[in-house]
C-alpha cells in the first residue's frame, strides 16, 4: 500500500467502526422528574403577539410623505 492511500484507508476504516462502537456502547438515559410546571407557560405566545401588535402600528402609523424622485 502506498502512502498516499493510507490516508484514505484510515478514513474508511474509521467510518466502518464508529458507528459499531456507537451502538456498542451502553446507554442509560432517563427523564429528569420535574417538580413544577414551566415559569414561561404561555408567555412566550403573548410577547410574539405583543411584537407583531409593535411592528402592525409602526407601519400603519408610518408617515409615507417621502418625495418620489425622478
Amino acid at each position: 500500500m502506498s502512502i498516499r492511500k493510507l490516508p484514505v484507508a484510515l478514513a474508511a476504516a474509521t467510518l466502518t467502526v464508529a458507528p459499531l462502537a456507537a451502538q456498542a456502547a451502553p446507554v442509560e438515559r432517563a427523564a429528569a422528574p420535574t417538580a413544577q410546571e414551566s415559569e414561561l407557560g404561555g408567555s412566550v405566545l403573548w410577547i410574539i403577539i405583543a411584537i407583531g401588535v409593535i411592528i402592525g402600528a409602526i407601519l400603519l402609523l408610518d408617515d409615507k410623505d417621502d418625495p418620489v424622485s425622478s
